[in-house]
């Protein structure tokens, strides 16, 4: 199969298979364990985002977000 031309569900059943080929079912769940965990700091890059808002003023935001959005 031509990469290029595969569909992306075509791509994940193909690693699938690739690594229940090398690692076994057990092992491929392994791997998938240990690189879905994630990286960086949620927290902090939260509060980088939303800064020190409180609920009232996010929700604010979000209504006016979507009044916008419909307009």
């Amino acid at each position: 199969m031509n990469q290029k031309t595969m569909t992306l569900e075509q791509i994940r059943q193909t690693g699938i298979e690739v690594l229940v080929h090398h690692l076994s079912a057990v092992g491929m769940i392994r791997f998938f364990q240990q690189s879905e965990t994630g990286w960086g700091d949620y927290t902090k890059d939260r509060h980088k985002w939303l800064g020190n808002k409180d609920v009232k003023t996010l929700a604010n935001e979000i209504i006016a977000k979507r009044s916008q959005s419909q307009n």
